[in-house]
């Protein structure tokens, strides 16, 4: 079994997600293949940190022991690790950067869906940055600072521009892209151990 390990030691393994994998089990027979459950196979001592949307490739943290897990997850718990991503959305941005702050929730009629609610949300802040501009199209790098579900995908939508290829909340037309151009290029956080500032990094393969 071939991991796509970007980097690993006896605290940390840091994981090059495909898109289309699940990060850690779903419900059902047929949705317990995921990326957090075959490294495991191989380490059984790693723990999941964080995840990744199924559709979503990129760079995914796990750590070795409950020690590292719990200190890895009070960091992304109190914002202190930063994530950087790339996508490619419909439509071309005029604006060359700006910041996304609108408050989400889960929809409970229409399950996974996330929705925007100011009064009963959870506060969601998105940074971009047009990378470039195409005929119909922009590339973005987003800089989420907080960690909601869906949160890109809400707040590109709320933009007015949704990720190509996003069958939830993109067009019909998004529902024939092979795949959702939504990549986890960067994650930067403090070693358990070390205390060493790493920066991971995963090349955009589109």
């Amino acid at each position: 079994m071939k991991l796509g390990i970007l980097y690993q030691d006896d605290t940390v393994i840091v994981l090059d997600k495909p898109a289309g994998m699940l990060s850690v089990p779903g419900r059902g027979a047929d949705k317990q293949d995921s990326l957090a459950l075959r490294v495991q196979q191989m380490f059984p001592d790693a723990k999941v940190v964080h995840r990744l949307d199924c559709h979503t490739s990129g760079v995914m943290l796990m750590a070795m022991g409950l020690d590292a897990q719990r200190e890895l997850s009070r960091q992304f718990h109190d914002r202190e690790t930063e994530k950087h991503y790339i996508a490619i959305v419909h439509g071309v941005l005029a604006r060359d950067e700006g910041m996304t702050e609108l408050a989400m929730r889960g929809d409970p009629d229409n399950r996974p869906l996330q929705i925007l609610d100011e009064i009963h949300g959870k506060p969601a802040l998105t940074r971009w940055r047009v990378i470039e501009r195409h005929t119909d199209t922009t590339r973005l790098k987003l800089m989420p600072h907080t960690g909601r579900s869906h949160q890109l995908r809400v707040h590109c939508k709320a933009m007015g521009h949704a990720i190509v290829g996003d069958r939830l909340y993109g067009s019909e037309a998004d529902a024939h892209e092979p795949r959702m151009l939504l990549h986890a290029e960067m994650l930067a956080f403090t070693h358990p151990r070390t205390a060493q500032r790493m920066r991971i990094t995963s090349e955009c393969a589109f």
